[in-house]
């Protein structure tokens, strides 16, 4: 007899879940991929290596992002700067930069493990393919040209469904995470410009929501 009133109350909870979204006003659906739904600031997406404005790759190959993959989908393997030329700020740069999208969780400690914010995840997700070598994203798709605009491995014309203008919201993730939360911060950048988008406002709303706590107090 329970298990008959626990089955009774599941379905008058999936009747009145139907009710509400497939004869009310409130779907919870959209038709993908004719329209999607707007992918919060924070979104983690595909990679991209960022430059500084003068053009100047921030990547300096330490190889920490590598250290700190969980699912170990990222390959860096550094080499000297030329004295004349130089690539990056530092010593070294990355020569070789490779991401395993097949392996990738999009968890974001690559981000978070930058010392120079040369990696940051951007808006793209849809990045289907059927061959395996073409989800092995090398740094000649990763990293912007010295403009700051991104680069991919297909263009919209070989597969429809990518957005290249996605890609350019490239650094919402880290930027959320920069003052860890702390009122004391909001207002004040805490990441460095890039090639193509200059410094972008910091966030607001932080000193409102520590207000309202106090209140609450």
């Amino acid at each position: 007899m329970g298990m008959i009133n626990n089955l009774r109350r599941g379905f008058a909870v999936t009747l009145r879940v139907m009710r509400r979204t497939v004869f009310g006003d409130g779907l919870l659906t959209t038709e993908y991929p004719k329209e999607s739904r707007q992918k919060p600031e924070r979104f983690h997406g595909r990679h991209v290596l960022n430059r500084h404005p003068d053009g100047i790759e921030k990547c300096i190959g330490c190889e920490l992002c590598a250290g700190a993959c969980p699912a170990r989908c990222i390959y860096v393997r550094g080499a000297d700067n030329p004295i004349d030329e130089p690539v990056s700020p530092g010593e070294r740069y990355g020569f070789v930069y490779d991401i395993n999208m097949l392996r990738c969780i999009f968890c974001g400690l690559c981000v978070e493990a930058c010392p120079t914010e040369a990696i940051t995840m951007t808006h793209l997700f849809e990045m289907s393919v059927t061959n395996r070598d073409d989800a092995i994203y090398t740094k000649n798709e990763l990293l912007v040209n010295p403009e700051g605009i991104p680069n991919h491995m297909f263009t919209p014309e070989q597969d429809p469904m990518v957005n290249l203008d996605e890609l350019k919201d490239a650094d919402g993730w880290m930027r959320a995470t920069a003052p860890s939360g702390r009122a004391a911060y909001e207002g004040i950048p805490g990441w460095s410009a890039s090639a193509g988008i200059g410094l972008r406002p910091p966030e607001r709303g932080q000193a409102g929501a520590e207000v309202e706590e106090d209140d609450d107090d």
